[in-house]
C-alpha cells in the first residue's frame, strides 16, 4: 500500500519537470470525462439555427469570421414573446498562454479572456419583431458574441448568420408597404388584398419555392409564423383539456414553466432540416394558397371581429417573413336586407355563392336641393357578370349589366334611391363545384357631380410612348385627357424576370386595383389637365431617373373628386442601353 503514492509522486514530480519540453503532450493529459465550467455554442454560419430562450437567462453564442470577409449580418427572428439581443466584438491584446489551452475545465472564450482586452458592442435591439444588423466586419476582433434574454416568458428565436455584403436569400423579401388591404368586407367573407414580395414576382413558377399563406384567428394579429404556431398550438391543448375535463379524465398538469426553469445550462441549438412533401407549414389552418397578392377567406362568422395575417413563405430554406397584418370586422346578419352608402364611400361588394347570397340591396340619399347624384360601378370578378338596378319609390329607373369598363348611372329627381346589385346565372352548371368563381363589384356614388349626364371619358385609354425620345434614364409617355380638369397620376414599376418572360404586368396593374392599392415609391408624377377641343386633349410627361437597359411599367389613373379612378392600360417601356 506504501508503494502506490510513492508512484503518483514521481508520476506527478515527472510531469512538473517534463512539462516545458513537451508542449504537445499536453492535450493528451487532459481527461476527457470533465465538464467546461461554461459551455461554447458557436453560430455556424448559413445555416437557419434555432435556439431555446428560459425565461430570464441569457444565451449566448459566439462566431467567429473568415480573414477574407468584408462584411456580415446578423438576423433575429422571435417566435411567440419579445426578445432582447445585442452583439458584440471582443478583441484581445495579446494571444491567450499556451499553458492554459490544455486544461478541459476552460471553454475557449474562457481561455482568450484570461489576458487583457476590450469589448464592443455593435447592436442591439429588444421586440419581438425580426431585426437584421448588417454591417462590415471587425477588423481586430478575436470573437463576436451573440447574447439573446426573454424576460417574459420562455421562447425561442432562429438565429441567421450571413458572411459577405448584400442580402443573404435565405429570407423571403416583403414589399415596399407591407401592408395587408381590406378591400370588401360581407357578413360571411373579407377580401384582401397586399402587394408581391419580390421573392414571388422575380422567381419562375417551375421552381415553386414561395407562396403566401393568409391565416385568420379572433385573437390578434401575429408578428411571425412561429407565433401564430404556437398559438394555435396551445388553443388546441386548451380544447383537448376542455373535452378531457367534460369526460371526467385527470389531465396531467402542464409542467411547461417547471420545464423551463429546470432547463439544462447547455443551450438547445437545432437547425432544421430541408422540408419536403408535408412540412410545418401543412399544418396552419391557411384560408389559401399561392403566389395570388388578392385573397376571398370565407366561411366568417357574421358580426366577428377577425385578425388577419399574411405570410411569405420560403420552402426551400424553411423560412418566412410576416405582412403587417390587419383587422376586420363581419357584418351582423341581415335584420335589414338594405345597406346604407355613404357619401364619396368605396365600397367593395363581392357575391361568394348562389341563391341568397348572390344579390345585395343599397340604400342612398344624395345631399343638397339638387336631389341628384352619379353611380360609378365596375366589374372585378374575373368574366362574371353583376346586374345593376336602380329605383326610387317603388319604380326602376334603370337596369344594367356592369362588366368590366366603368358603367356611369346618373341620378336626379328622388330624395332617396335603391341600388339592387345581382349576381347573373343563379344556377350552376352541373358538376360545377360547390361555391364556384367569387364575383365583385367596385362601386362609389357621389352628389358632388352636378351636370346633367356622365362625365366624359378619354377617347381612348392607350398610352404611347415616343421611341425617338426613350434614353438611357428617361422615356417620355402621352395619353389623352377630357375637356374637364381633372388630375393624373403616372405610376412606374420595374419588370421583373418573371414578368419578362411572361411579357405581361403582374396583377398589380389590374383594371380594379386603384391608386389605393399602390405604394408612395411607385409614384412619381402628378399634374392637372384641361383641354376643351377633345381633338387636342392629348398631355406628355418625361419620366426620368430612370436605370438604363432597364424594363419599366407605366400605369396612369385619372383621379377625379367623384367616381372610381379610371385606369389607362399598363405601357412597358425599356430604356436605352446606351446613349
Amino acid at each position: 500500500m506504501a508503494l502506490l503514492p510513492l508512484s503518483w509522486c514521481l508520476a506527478a514530480a515527472l510531469a512538473l519537470f517534463c512539462g516545458p519540453w513537451w508542449p504537445q503532450a499536453h492535450s493528451a493529459l487532459a481527461p476527457e470525462n470533465e465538464v467546461p465550467l461554461r459551455p461554447t455554442t458557436w453560430l455556424p454560419e448559413g445555416k437557419i439555427t434555432t435556439v431555446s430562450l428560459p425565461k430570464g437567462r441569457t444565451r449566448r453564442l459566439y462566431f467567429t469570421l473568415k480573414k477574407k470577409a468584408p462584411a456580415m449580418s446578423v438576423t433575429v427572428s422571435p417566435c411567440d414573446s419579445p426578445v432582447e439581443w445585442s452583439l458584440a466584438a471582443r478583441t484581445l491584446k495579446d494571444k491567450p498562454l499556451k499553458s492554459l489551452q490544455w486544461s478541459s475545465k476552460k471553454s475557449t472564450p474562457e481561455v482568450w479572456w484570461q489576458g487583457p482586452g476590450t469589448e464592443e458592442r455593435m447592436h442591439s435591439y429588444s421586440g419581438s419583431a425580426v431585426n437584421n444588423y448588417s454591417g462590415p466586419s471587425h477588423p481586430h476582433t478575436s470573437v463576436y458574441i451573440l447574447r439573446l434574454r426573454s424576460k417574459l416568458q420562455g421562447t425561442r428565436a432562429t438565429v441567421y448568420l450571413h458572411e459577405g455584403s448584400g442580402p443573404s436569400g435565405a429570407f423571403p423579401l416583403l414589399p415596399a408597404d407591407p401592408r395587408v388591404h381590406t378591400l370588401g368586407v360581407g357578413m360571411t367573407s373579407v377580401t384582401l388584398s397586399w402587394a408581391p414580395s419580390a421573392s414571388v414576382t422575380s422567381l419562375a413558377h417551375s421552381r415553386k419555392g414561395h407562396e403566401y399563406c393568409v391565416r385568420v384567428n379572433s385573437q390578434q394579429n401575429y408578428p411571425s409564423l412561429c407565433a401564430a404556431r404556437v398559438s394555435e398550438g396551445r388553443q388546441r391543448d386548451q380544447d383537448q383539456e376542455k373535452k378531457a375535463r367534460r369526460r371526467g379524465a385527470a389531465v396531467w398538469p402542464i409542467l411547461k414553466e417547471w420545464w423551463w426553469q429546470q432547463w439544462d445550462s447547455f443551450p438547445k441549438v437545432q437547425s432544421p432540416a430541408p422540408s419536403s412533401g408535408d412540412d410545418e407549414h401543412d399544418e396552419l389552418r391557411c384560408a389559401c394558397r399561392g403566389t395570388e397578392s388578392v385573397c376571398t377567406v370565407s366561411d366568417l362568422a357574421p358580426d366577428t371581429q377577425y385578425f388577419f395575417d399574411v405570410f411569405v413563405i420560403d420552402r426551400l430554406n424553411g423560412t418566412s417573413r410576416a405582412y403587417q397584418g390587419t383587422a376586420a370586422r363581419t357584418h351582423e346578419e341581415a335584420r335589414s336586407a338594405i345597406a346604407t352608402l355613404r357619401e364619396g364611400e368605396l365600397r367593395w361588394v363581392s357575391f361568394n355563392g348562389r341563391g341568397s347570397d348572390s344579390e345585395q340591396f343599397f340604400a342612398f340619399r344624395p345631399r343638397g336641393p339638387q336631389q341628384s347624384g352619379l353611380l360609378t360601378l365596375q366589374s372585378c370578378g374575373g368574366g362574371e357578370k353583376v346586374k345593376v338596378t336602380v329605383s326610387s319609390k317603388g319604380q326602376v329607373l334603370t337596369s344594367q349589366a356592369v362588366k368590366g369598363d366603368l358603367a356611369h348611372i346618373w341620378l336626379q329627381g328622388s330624395p332617396s334611391y335603391l341600388i339592387h346589385l345581382e349576381r347573373e346565372g343563379k344556377t350552376p352548371p352541373a358538376g360545377a363545384p360547390p361555391g364556384g368563381p367569387v364575383a365583385s363589384v367596385k362601386m362609389q356614388v357621389s352628389s358632388a357631380y352636378h351636370r346633367r349626364g356622365v362625365p366624359s371619358l378619354p377617347s381612348t385609354l392607350q398610352i404611347k410612348s415616343f421611341n425617338r425620345l426613350r434614353g438611357c434614364d428617361s422615356v417620355t409617355l402621352a395619353w389623352m385627357g377630357t375637356e374637364e380638369r381633372s388630375l393624373y397620376c403616372v405610376y412606374r414599376r420595374k419588370v421583373g424576370e418573371y414578368d419578362e418572360e411572361a411579357g405581361a404586368p403582374s396583377a398589380l396593374t389590374a383594371p380594379c386595383l386603384g391608386p389605393e392599392s399602390r405604394s408612395d415609391t411607385e409614384r412619381v408624377l402628378c399634374k392637372y389637365f384641361q383641354e376643351l377641343n377633345p381633338r387636342r386633349a392629348v398631355t406628355t410627361a418625361v419620366i426620368g431617373g430612370l436605370e438604363p437597359a432597364t424594363a419599366y411599367v407605366f400605369d396612369v389613373y385619372l383621379m377625379r373628386r367623384w367616381g372610381i379612378p379610371i385606369k389607362y392600360a399598363s405601357k412597358m417601356v425599356k430604356t436605352r442601353k446606351e446613349c
